[in-house]
């Protein structure tokens, strides 16, 4: 493992920011460190770049115990979420500040410089000032200027967060492009879990200074180890009593399911001609237009679950009588989660994700 983390505990007074977390993370990887507010993963991230010291336990970069090497000295490249721009330096300063700060010579500066400009598509613009560039284009820079003292580690806390979101769904496909071009292991922590699933090798989710679970982008989406995971990752419905819908069993110890849009399909009523048995009846309760799609909150018995309606079938109205299909869901006790198939539906030719 090139960055590894072993039993890290960081405490602030009574609140743990983290938790005997351990972790460790491959060469040329891109990996997101994902939860919600106050989970811990920018702790994580600051612990890594030296900027926080840990309570207790050890942090390894490239096989090198780094807890007692300066921030300066670590070889870290770090992206803040506001630029941290230097405001009366032009673009190509400030992407060379960190080369001058080493003492490099002026040509191999310009040579670095301009080379990092155009991987990052700035060429044309190292005149101009911070405040005379878009915040796609700053967060360019920010990230150029990190990367010009070729770091060992590239560290990104919410790197997308104060831009607009066309944009930002094209920088995040431009920074995986540069990263997988450059080969350099690189962390990002942000609390989108589309960008974690667009953009990263690898998640790790945090959640109360602790790591819920470690995985690629499908392992974690499609094999949620822990009740946490289950709600957190994707558009999901938590609900009570679903040994009252159709095909599921109760499970000793585990009152809680979540049930996901892709999980269920729903039909204007009468109109399901298979699986009778396993359907259920629901009326519409709310309907929310999301572009591309209709989510669609219906009401089964008392259990409310979302569902998604394409827009080219005929319209739904609101109190209407509607038919669905519930082909699996996720059961959660206190530790683990369960999918659970409807044993209504049986059958080799069951609609699959």
């Amino acid at each position: 493992m090139y960055v590894e983390m072993k039993d890290i505990c960081k405490q602030y007074g009574s609140f743990k920011a983290s938790d005997h977390v351990s972790f460790g993370i491959e060469k040329g990887k891109l990996v997101a460190l994902l939860g919600p507010s106050g989970s811990g993963k920018t702790t994580l991230l600051r612990m890594i770049a030296g900027l926080e010291i840990p309570n207790s336990g050890d942090i390894y970069i490239d096989g090198k115990r780094v807890n007692d090497v300066p921030a300066s000295k670590r070889g870290i490249g770090f992206v803040f979420q506001n630029y941290a721009l230097f405001r009366y330096m032009t673009v190509y300063d400030n992407v060379a500040f960190g080369l001058e700060l080493q003492k490099v010579p002026k040509k191999e500066i310009k040579k670095r410089v301009t080379e990092l400009l155009e991987i990052t598509g700035l060429s044309g613009v190292e005149k101009r000032y911070p405040n005379q560039l878009s915040g796609g284009q700053r967060q360019r820079v920010a990230f150029a200027r990190a990367l010009a003292p070729r770091p060992q580690v590239l560290l990104l806390d919410e790197p997308f967060a104060a831009i607009d979101a066309k944009v930002r769904s094209e920088l995040r496909l431009w920074l995986r492009s540069v990263v997988t071009k450059l080969g350099i292991t690189s962390i990002f922590v942000t609390h989108d879990q589309d960008e974690a699933v667009e953009v990263a090798d690898e998640i790790i989710i945090t959640n109360h200074g602790t790591i819920e679970q470690i995985g690629t982008p499908a392992e974690i989406y499609n094999t949620p180890d822990t009740p946490f995971v289950a709600q957190f990752i994707g558009r999901s419905s938590l609900v009570e009593h679903y040994e009252e819908l159709h095909g599921f069993d109760k499970i000793e110890g585990a009152a809680k399911a979540v049930i996901r849009p892709e999980f269920v399909k729903i039909h204007k009523f009468g109109k399901i001609d298979r699986y009778m048995s396993a359907s259920q009846d629901g009326i519409v309760k709310d309907i929310v237009f999301r572009g591309n799609r209709l989510d669609v909150t219906v009401d089964v018995g008392g259990i409310e679950i979302i569902c998604e309606w394409p827009l080219e079938k005929e319209s739904l109205e609101i109190g209407e009588k509607v038919s669905l299909l519930i082909y699996r869901l996720y059961v959660l006790d206190k530790e683990r989660t369960y999918l659970c198939e409807n044993k209504e539906m049986q059958e080799d030719d069951v609609f699959y994700i």
